[in-house]
């Protein structure tokens, strides 16, 4: 019977949270649930140069926004705290001085200097770079002559040099790495602060983390940890370690295949729905023939056993195409709840719309929910709905308005819109109609002069929709609006 699952997202505060670890971190939550476990987040800011507040703080967001919550960790405490690296120095510490005490960790007082050179000898003799242990076995005399001299030491792990070390990984199978690649690496800077390797293993263990889900770049560092744990007597977690994510040209994802960070796709109106089901795809699949799971059914069915360890390729067309399906499954006061932002930061909208602006709104998403692919295509979509004075697309004036019946066509409708008793379908098609029958044109060169009258482009919802919304008044406007322009243009 398997102990209570375990497992952590362990980011590093030093930037955005990225679709690479917020894959991990999925792929973690993911298994936790499924096998109601504790899912621990924990965050790695040992990096003080470069770990900020702001950047924890956009993890935790991006965190939140995904909907992935955490059992243990930043705001709701737990057992095995702290969750902050920063704020567990004392602990490394302690074991660090457990292993200088049991012979499997070393002062060494090697120059940076010192280190490059012997670097550059070994790559002159074509050998593989690695430290040499030259501070392996140091006297105290030689240790207290180095520290009168000012040098501050580093601490090195005394790693095993024969035999190999076995990485049993649930996703790779047996990866073996003989020990005679695995050099005296440090574990303790001299600043006091922990490397990586140590530090995640000290944290792992401490905190009864059961399996490690990480990504696979963190393969090559396992036989280290391994080994770590093996000296300090702790028991060795589970690993799997999951595939890297490419971009379409199959080159590791960056910012130039465009967004990559979790916020800026929901800054560019993503939905965390879409975001999820499309995540939990880089790598994983349960039937070829389904690709639209619900966070439940993700849970129910996620399983390291169908984690590919073959690269996963991000598409963002794909992404684009999910995210459009969840936007059309949404209710209209959903689709208003998350549309709203977008419309308020455009000006649109005012920071509390009144009851009236708000059934204008629902409205007007009612007919552009089925063409929106993200929500911030709300903006420019529904643009002409709001503001008046809006810009006319030039390709749609040359292939619309320049022909030579448009004047009369959108005469005839300005009479038309004018005499309706209101605008609907029912009472604006006959009237059209009619127009067909004078100008001996087909339905679409009657109504294509309208639309880009009164939205300023060629392509809207319905146009008898459109002119319900914006109403008499405003149509016939827009209408006499652009007579004049096209008398200017004559």
């Amino acid at each position: 019977m398997m102990s209570k699952v375990r497992v952590r997202f362990a980011p590093s505060p030093t930037g955005y949270l990225h679709v690479g670890g917020a894959r991990t971190a999925l792929f973690n939550w993911l298994f936790a649930r499924h096998h109601e476990g504790d899912f621990v987040l924990r965050i790695e800011d040992t990096d003080l140069a470069r770990s900020t507040d702001e950047a924890t703080q956009v993890i935790l967001d991006a965190m939140r926004f995904l909907g992935l919550d955490w059992d243990e960790g930043p705001g709701k405490g737990g057992d095995y705290g702290p969750y902050y690296q920063s704020e567990r120095l004392d602990i490394y510490k302690e074991y660090v001085e457990k292993l200088i005490s049991i012979d499997r960790a070393y002062e060494c007082f090697c120059t940076p200097e010192e280190l490059e050179q012997k670097r550059k000898e070994q790559m002159k003799q074509g050998l593989a770079t690695r430290y040499d242990g030259r501070c392996a076995h140091l006297t105290e005399e030689e240790k207290a002559q180095f520290r009168a001299e000012g040098r501050k030491p580093v601490v090195r792990f005394r790693a095993e040099q024969e035999g190999a070390t076995d990485v049993l990984d649930m996703i790779r199978g047996s990866v073996r790495f003989e020990n005679t690649q695995i050099d005296d690496f440090v574990i303790y800077k001299s600043d006091g602060m922990p490397t990586y390797n140590f530090a995640v293993v000290i944290d792992d263990a401490l905190m009864g983390i059961t399996h490690v889900i990480r990504g696979e770049d963190h393969l090559s560092n396992t036989p280290k940890q391994i080994q770590i744990y093996e000296a300090l007597g702790f028991s060795v977690p589970k690993f799997a370690h999951i595939p890297m994510i490419l971009g379409p040209d199959k080159s590791l994802l960056s910012k130039r295949h465009g967004a990559t960070s979790v916020m800026q796709f929901h800054d560019e109106g993503y939905l965390a729905e879409a975001m999820v089901n499309y995540l939990s795809l880089l790598g994983w699949g349960y039937d070829d023939s389904q690709t639209i799971f619900s966070k439940s059914e993700l849970i129910e069915k996620f399983s390291l056993e169908r984690v590919s360890k073959n690269p996963a390729v991000f598409d963002l067309k794909k992404l684009e195409w999910m995210n459009g399906v969840y936007i059309r499954e949404l209710s209209l006061e959903e689709f208003y709840d998350r549309a709203l932002p977008f419309l308020q930061e455009a000006g649109f909208l005012p920071a509390e719309p009144s009851a009236a602006e708000r059934d204008y709104v629902l409205r007007i998403l009612k007919e552009l929910q089925s063409r929106v692919k993200l929500v911030s295509d709300v903006v420019e979509m529904a643009e002409y709905f709001f503001i008046d004075d809006y810009e006319y697309n030039e390709k749609a004036v040359r292939k619309v308005l320049s022909k030579p019946q448009a004047a009369d066509i959108l005469r005839f409708a300005l009479d038309a819109i004018s005499s309706a008793p209101d605008l609907s379908e029912e009472n604006l098609k006959p009237l059209f109609v009619q127009g067909q029958e004078k100008f001996g044109v087909k339905m679409g060169e009657i109504i294509q002069p309208i639309r880009v009258a009164v939205t300023g482009t060629n392509v809207s919802p319905g146009i008898y929709e459109v002119l319900e919304l914006l109403g008499q008044e405003r149509s016939r406007e827009r209408i006499q609006r652009t007579l004049e322009m096209l008398s200017d243009m004559n």
